[in-house]
């Protein structure tokens, strides 16, 4: 996950998320309570899975390990051949 938010393309289209989320949030009331409502189910479904989750990932962190490795060396060479992933959103 570090090496996919390393990718400028990436860290800057991020970057430009919150701010267009709070700025959307804030000139528009009813999106706001929208918003507001989907921020406390996730935080509320996030806090119950928890607990139910955590004896599944120590079963799959091997497997997890294996994936994240190939995934980190698949993301190498894409950087290798796309040079446009180092470059921020502004500069397309």
């Amino acid at each position: 996950a570090n090496q996919v938010t390393n990718l400028i393309l990436v860290s800057s289209s991020c970057a430009m998320v919150p701010t267009a989320y709070a700025s959307t949030k804030e000139s528009h009331p009813y999106i706001r309570s929208l918003c507001d409502a989907a921020e406390k189910g996730v935080k509320s479904v996030t806090e119950a899975t928890a607990s139910y989750v955590q004896p599944l990932l120590t079963t799959l962190e091997p497997h997890v390990a294996a994936a994240s490795e190939y995934a980190s060396k698949s993301l190498d060479k894409l950087g290798e051949k796309l040079p446009l992933l180092q470059k921020p959103v502004e500069q397309l």
